[in-house]
């Protein structure tokens, strides 16, 4: 354990920030996956609507630092491409 004050004070916030990332990791993985199990039940509307939820979540933990901004920009495009593909198949 620490012994000077500043240390102690950067062990405490470090705990802090480690489980809000935690947090805020889990919540962009579980909105990710809730457009994967639309896409994978073959749900067009149902993604889209999941996808609309999960692409500001993406953006703003990109925007923070929490992932790559390269991360989200890589995950929204696959998502997307999966459900034009999605919807292409549906209308054909």
């Amino acid at each position: 354990m620490a012994n000077i004050k500043s240390a102690k004070k950067r062990a405490k916030q470090t705990v802090v920030r480690n489980a809000r990332n935690a947090s805020q990791r889990s919540m962009l993985r579980t909105a990710v996956k809730k457009v994967l199990k639309a896409l994978g039940e073959n749900d067009a509307a149902g993604a889209e609507a999941a996808f609309a939820a999960a692409q500001p979540i993406l953006d703003r933990f990109s925007a923070r630092g929490l992932i790559h901004k390269n991360k989200a920009a890589r995950h929204k495009s696959r998502l997307n491409a999966r459900i034009k593909a999605l919807k292409a198949a549906a209308a054909a």
